[in-house]
């Protein structure tokens, strides 16, 4: 007889029966989980491959907000190792641009009062005092406003050339009581196709402007280093190669012919793509070369994370919560892990001078508008402390393009840095094995920089002999492993 209780018992039976399967096939899944996203990652000591570069630069310096913020500390722990002048928020627009300097077009370049230096001298003597070097970009920053201030064509551009000399002078010479910073790095403009906000002039004006002014410099200073266009718009990738700009093409094809000094070549990318930037940079590099500028040094000096591909955020159309989600992504744990692929894909490119944009607490900063570190600052650690252990050697595994992996030690192999980048957003099984070093004892120390840590030891442990260190990656996510013999 089919009682009450026997289909209370029958019900439980079959709920029992329900979670066994349940638990049986979760289980199933669990231990495919390993082959489905395993990540073998692989190093030999003994191969050697040349020095880790610094390539950590960043835009502007730590006095921001009117000097009520000082990101000196900051800076001196990343060990950033130059620091380029753009947009620069002291507050912008009242340093470094031309006419924040040079206030009045009608005055002589010639005579010290003419130049106001006060601001920028503070704002650039603290950048000095952190170690980090300069990259000046003469010119004005950009206007998103509807009516354009400072970014047309100068009137008289022989004059707005003196005016960089006489910059170049306060800051290299001592002279109008000035400092000897041996600021080396001379950038004309910026982004001159990027029409209206960075220019209202035409393609020939701007040639002339550069011409006129990196012909002036160089006469005076010869030793320096000056260069252009700081072109925000290279072209575009199809596959490896890059179908250049008639602007950018036209840029070269006129500093050919008229022998204008190129020292070095500038341009910005801003991509969801973080390999792309080594790509471009090789084919800039075949570019240069073609129209015979083979010693012309590439800087890549503005770079950062464009989240979904997307600028729409940036407009009016896209402010409020679209923005700030958009802000969020770019400096949290994606922009993170992001920006260390970006530095540790760039070793193998030509680029010998890279900015992020930016190092401050703008939007596009590395530190939220009250000073406290975005997930983007412990990246930039993460990298500095590869800096400690300088000597590279080889490093790979990574199947496709879902990270990067960059190992170093110290001169007598005591010491060994691995820096482990994972841009996907889903776990996967970590496998990593470290060989090739001399036989002694190691201990290791694994730091983490996810959604929930700031690059803190997470795990610590003695190298096996196998040299195997397994873990689970959460990505996205930012791996430092250090050993020490």
């Amino acid at each position: 007889m089919d009682t009450p209780m026997d289909r209370i018992l029958m019900r439980r039976d079959f709920r029992t029966s329900q979670r066994i399967l349940l638990t049986s096939f979760s289980l199933l899944l669990s231990s495919f989980t390993p082959l489905l996203h395993g990540v073998e990652l692989r190093v030999d000591g003994s191969q050697r491959l040349g020095t880790i570069r610094p390539l950590h630069g960043v835009n502007n310096g730590p006095l921001n907000q009117g000097g009520t913020i000082d990101l000196s500390e900051y800076y001196r722990q990343a060990g950033f190792p130059m620091a380029r002048l753009h947009d620069s928020e002291w507050p912008d627009p009242d340093i470094v641009d031309i006419h924040a300097i040079f206030p009045n077009m009608t005055a002589d370049p010639e005579k010290a009062d003419s130049y106001d230096f006060s601001r920028t001298d503070d704002y650039i003597s603290a950048i000095v005092n952190t170690g980090t070097g300069i990259v000046y970009r003469l010119g004005e920053s950009i206007e998103h406003t509807g009516k354009k201030y400072r970014v047309n064509p100068p009137a008289d551009m022989d004059k707005w050339a003196r005016v960089c000399v006489g910059i170049i002078r306060h800051y290299n010479d001592g002279w109008a009581g000035g400092f000897r910073h041996n600021i080396r790095y001379w950038e004309i403009w910026n982004e001159p196709e990027n029409r209206p906000a960075m220019w209202t002039g035409t393609d020939e004006q701007y040639f002339r402007l550069y011409g006129t002014a990196a012909r002036a410099i160089k006469a005076a200073f010869p030793d320096l280093k000056v260069g252009g266009p700081s072109i925000g718009y290279p072209g575009d990738m199809e596959g490896d190669t890059l179908k250049a700009t008639d602007f950018l093409k036209a840029f070269l094809k006129t500093c050919k012919d008229q022998q204008a000094p190129l020292d070095l070549f500038s341009w910005h990318t801003y991509s969801y793509e973080p390999f792309i930037y080594a790509k471009k940079a090789r084919e800039i590099r075949k570019l240069l070369n073609e129209y015979g500028f083979e010693k012309t040094e590439i800087h890549l000096n503005e770079w950062n994370f464009l989240p979904e591909n997307n600028w729409r955020p940036m407009s009016l159309a896209g402010q409020g919560f679209e923005r700030r989600r958009w802000y969020d992504i770019m400096g949290g744990p994606e922009g993170a892990a992001f920006l260390a692929c970006v530095l540790s894909d760039l070793q193998d490119s030509p680029v010998d001078v890279g900015n992020y944009y930016s190092g401050e607490t703008s939007s596009f900063g590395l530190f939220d508008r009250f000073a406290v570190p975005k997930k983007t600052y412990y990246a930039m650690r993460a990298f500095r402390m590869l800096l400690d252990t300088p000597n590279r050697v080889r490093a790979q595994g990574w199947g496709s393009e879902q990270g990067t992996i960059l190992a170093g030690s110290n001169t007598d192999g005591s010491q060994w840095t691995v820096l482990i980048s994972y841009h996907r957003s889903r776990e996967a099984e970590l496998k990593l094995t470290i060989a090739g070093l001399p036989k002694a004892a190691y201990h290791w120390q694994f730091s983490l920089l996810d959604a929930q840590n700031n690059l803190e030891p997470v795990r610590t442990g003695e190298l096996a002999e196998d040299g195997v260190i397994a873990d689970r990656l959460n990505g996205p996510c930012v791996i430092v492993v250090r050993l020490q013999r």
